[in-house]
């Protein structure tokens, strides 16, 4: 009795009451599986597999068509233990905006255990210990709708924290969380499942996070397609069909094996410290494999850059001066580049953008675009602000705030609308618009409410890309996204820049930022450092740290790889590191053979 048991459930979403984005077919189909209490288990899948269905099944959210869910040795379709249940249960989902229901933010943590009954001092105990937990405490004052979107979801954690819940279920609940803020908070979910008996369950597209748990459970059409430990899940390669990619240390592991003409075991993967051991014996044996590893390429010159926009001592107040979400920015933006920004939850990253595109006015300083020869365009000049809005196009990370007409051809339409175009040029712009971002005409004439999360996100930079920028500014373009949507999308923007369209990216993650971002400039309480390569930005450990950021998955492995190997092989000269797993793999390998142990080929 003492496990939640998912037994034979099929559930489709209804016309009364439905979930519009979901599809006409089951959500989930026949499936059935079981988690132990206590357990620390991840849902994996694609999007659109049903790993969130599943979650509101368990959290009775919905109730099944068929079938039976039993939480605990309750029934979940029986309304007399409904409550029983629902109090022993907390689900953290992807939008926090949909779960906050308080004005200020410790009234929001205290909605959840005052509606089970806790009376002071406890409420108080509770409310204070889950602000502390979810790293928010000084904020407890704050207005809810004041917060940042990463704040925001640490606040719709804290309460479900202030729950004391059995079970604790996260759907893609570290999302829009920074990386030093996602690991201190799946440190204390991780402390309160082994001190408490906690049963955890997350949801995530983040294969890394996948790795601390001890067991995965892969989703695809509703169904269960495997399960088993991380390790296991991962060395099996047919994974990549369900929509699913191996974390980046593993990619790295398997490269560096599939050179070196060695097999790794499902031990080999049961933990990065034992990984990492396996890989040093590999790449220090006198019998390393000669494998043909393709020289390293030269950088090329720097060509001639043109700036296309400068921000110039930009001060940002939101309260008339007394507190300043921005201070002293200066930045050059130059033509053709993807410009990373990174920074901890509420450092002012959204702020800046929204600054980029006149969306906000700041409080002193200025921001000047350049859109073409002998043309600058300032922020502070009205006659200027259309002409800017046309220039950086504006994608926020909840594209659904952006999509409002009746059919998606409609949407991309309202901007252009507005620029006193012709009818023909209208649709010509929307429908090459549509195309180059992956939508096909029949998704042209749906409501946008009915399309899947990566979808909408694509049909909102298809209204921005209609007006043909010369700047696109993107804020968390992949967050939702399965592996596979996320590949796609970077495909994307690379061939935006290929086309000629100078891209801005905000982002959590510190390895998608350096294997795609030219540049990136960090932000820490509002003041930024100047930009930077990401190979000068992450290879000074201590700069990041003072940013609050933390160094790509791949870079803190190989660092303590490097320095294994350098151990027995006290000549080796390593290579500039590579934020692409499979090429960092292919430059470590080369490294090895360079320091006298093979002749590179």
């Amino acid at each position: 009795m003492e496990k939640i048991s998912v037994q034979d459930v099929t559930f489709t979403y209804g016309s009364e009451g439905a979930d519009v984005s979901a599809p006409a077919e089951p959500a989930v189909e026949n499936l059935s599986l079981e988690i132990e209490k206590g357990s620390y288990t991840a849902i994996l899948g694609a999007n659109g597999s049903g790993k969130s269905t599943l979650a509101k099944l368990i959290d009775v959210i919905e109730v099944p068509d068929s079938g039976r869910i039993v939480v605990f040795g309750k029934d979940t379709s029986d309304d007399s233990v409904f409550w029983q249940i629902r109090e022993k249960s907390a689900c953290v989902f992807q939008n926090p905006d949909n779960q906050i229901v308080g004005t200020i933010v410790e009234e929001d943590v205290a909605f959840g255990p005052e509606n089970l009954g806790i009376k002071l001092p406890e409420l108080r105990e509770r409310v204070d210990q889950a602000l502390k937990d979810a790293g928010i405490y000084e904020l407890r004052l704050r207005e809810a709708a004041s917060l940042s979107g990463g704040q925001k979801q640490k606040l719709a954690i804290a309460g479900a924290l202030a729950m004391r819940p059995e079970i604790l279920i996260l759907d893609e609940a570290t999302a829009m969380l920074d990386p030093r803020s996602r690991d201190e908070f799946l440190a204390v979910c991780e402390e309160m499942r082994i001190r408490k008996g906690l049963t955890l369950i997350t949801i995530t597209h983040d294969m890394s996070e996948a790795m601390r748990c001890g067991r995965v459970i892969v989703m695809s059409k509703g169904s269960k397609a495997a399960e088993g430990t991380p390790a296991k899940i991962f060395a099996d390669i047919s994974l990549e069909q369900f929509g699913l990619r191996r974390p980046v240390i593993i990619k790295f592991a398997y490269e560096i094996a599939r050179l070196a003409g060695v097999t790794l075991t499902e031990d080999d993967l049961s933990g990065e410290a034992r990984l990492r051991e396996r890989l040093t014996k590999i790449l220090t044996s006198p019998d390393l494999a000669d494998a043909d590893v393709p020289d390293e390429e030269s950088d090329a010159a720097d060509s001639d850059r043109r700036k296309i926009m400068s921000v110039k001592d930009l001060f940002s107040s939101y309260d008339g001066g007394k507190t300043f979400a921005l201070k002293n920015i200066n930045l050059d933006v130059y033509e053709g580049e993807i410009l990373g920004i990174v920074g901890e939850s509420g450092c002012g990253k959204t702020t800046l953008i929204s600054h980029m595109n006149s969306i906000l006015k700041p409080s002193s300083g200025e921001i000047e675009v350049y859109p073409g020869e002998g043309v600058t365009l300032r922020c502070s000049q009205k006659k200027d602000v259309q002409k800017i809005r046309q220039s950086v196009g504006l994608v926020f990370q909840y594209p659904e705030y952006q999509l409002f007409e009746e059919t998606v051809f409609k949407d991309i339409c309202y901007g252009l609308r507005k620029m006193d175009l012709s009818v023909e040029e209208q649709k010509e712009r929307a429908v090459t618009a549509a195309k180059s971002v992956g939508l096909n005409k029949e998704v042209l004439r749906k409501n946008p409410f009915e399309l899947s999360g990566g979808q909408k996100r694509r049909a909102a930079m298809a209204g921005v890309l209609a007006m043909r920028p010369k700047i696109l500014v993107l804020d968390e373009p992949a967050s939702g996204l399965d592996p596979v949507g996320r590949e796609e999308m970077f495909a994307l923007i690379r061939s935006l820049r290929a086309g000629g369209t100078t891209i801005i990216i905000v982002s959590h993650n510190m390895d998608e930022a350096a294997a795609y971002c030219d540049r990136i400039i960090c932000i820490r309480d509002g003041e930024a450092a100047p930009a930077e390569t990401p190979e000068r930005l992450f290879s000074d450990r201590e700069k990041t740290e003072g940013f609050g950021i933390d160094q790509p998955k791949i870079t803190k492995f190989t660092d303590q790889l490097k320095k294994d190997i350098s151990k027995r092989i006290p000549d080796v000269v390593f290579e500039k590191i590579r934020f692409d797993p499979e090429e960092e793999a292919r430059a470590v390998y080369r490294s090895v053979l360079k320091a006298g142990r093979r002749d590179v080929k």
